[in-house]
């Protein structure tokens, strides 16, 4: 099985208007990324994937305005970004899982996630403190990780850096998810891009904590990084807690794969370490679901 544990809720249901078409420039730095996509882009993307978690980032407390989801010119959804994506899942229960956008600071935001946990059927959350600019250790934050642990939902944290210049980096560093697990020791984590470019401070964290992973999403196109990542993640001997993801619409699977897979290529030719190829293809499979909580 194929698992993608990260990827966003298209824009759009049916085709994207010539005239809404964005191009990223900063995401990867390789080449541009089709920032608007919809529905045929999303599964076209998945290929080889048995299952994918898919969800946004509720960037402000209320209103309409959501990481991923145009706020004019799609019209599947009711402007609401946990509404889209139940949409979508429903539309395709096979293959798809949807965890929820929740903001802290949102006045209603434990109801939300009671209405798309009981009414919409999603099973995770999504969060990025520094795109949603508050301190993970704050009461409000903390009160989403009690109700999750007590539900057993996962939560997928953004960790790292962002190109985003209103996102506050230090709200996103990997050692924030030390001291959350630490109080809930039941909560399942994923610390997203394996907290680039702290990755040994992420490695040391799922390492010391058995319900916390990260996932390997938007990371091959620094190859040397990349590798170094594997590499570290080798030597802390947490290659086990890396689970598979694209980050779409950055990367896609067949991309992520076939990176995965060459990820020693940089070193061909030198007597630096390599990540054995059967530790790459137990993560490219690796039953995620079931990790999660969520077979």
């Amino acid at each position: 099985m194929i698992v993608d544990v990260h990827t966003h809720t298209p824009a759009y249901r049916g085709p994207v208007p010539a005239d809404q078409v964005v191009m990223n420039h900063v995401w990867r730095p390789d080449r541009a990324v089709k920032a608007t996509t919809c529905w045929a882009d999303y599964l076209e993307a998945m290929g080889p994937a048995d299952k994918s978690i898919v969800f946004g980032i509720a960037w402000h407390p209320g209103g309409s305005r959501y990481d991923g989801i145009a706020e004019s010119g799609a019209d599947w959804y009711a402007g609401n970004l946990n509404d889209a994506t139940a949409t979508f899942v429903r539309a395709y229960p096979d293959r798809l899982i949807g965890f929820m956008a929740l903001h802290p600071h949102d006045a209603t935001c434990l109801d939300e996630l009671e209405r798309c946990r009981s009414d919409l059927g999603l099973r995770g959350i999504k969060l990025g403190a520094n795109y949603q600019n508050f301190d993970p250790l704050e009461a409000r934050a903390l009160a989403i990780y009690e109700r999750a642990q007590r539900y057993g939902l996962p939560i997928l944290f953004h960790q790292g850096t962002s190109p985003v210049r209103e996102a506050p980096i230090r709200l996103s560093h990997p050692l924030l998810m030390d001291e959350i697990a630490i109080r809930y020791p039941e909560l399942k984590i994923i610390m997203a891009h394996v907290g680039h470019p702290w990755q040994v401070d992420t490695c040391v964290v799922i390492r010391k904590h058995p319900n916390v992973y990260a996932d390997i999403s938007a990371t091959f196109y620094r190859p040397f990084s990349f590798w170094e990542q594997m590499v570290k993640a080798m030597e802390w001997k947490v290659l086990d807690k890396l689970l598979f993801g694209t980050d779409f619409p950055v990367t896609t699977v067949e991309e992520t794969i076939t990176k995965l897979r060459g990820v020693n290529a940089i070193v061909e030719g030198t007597g630096l370490p390599r990540v054995p190829a059967e530790a790459i293809e137990a993560l490219i499979h690796r039953d995620a679901l079931a990790l999660l909580g969520l077979g």
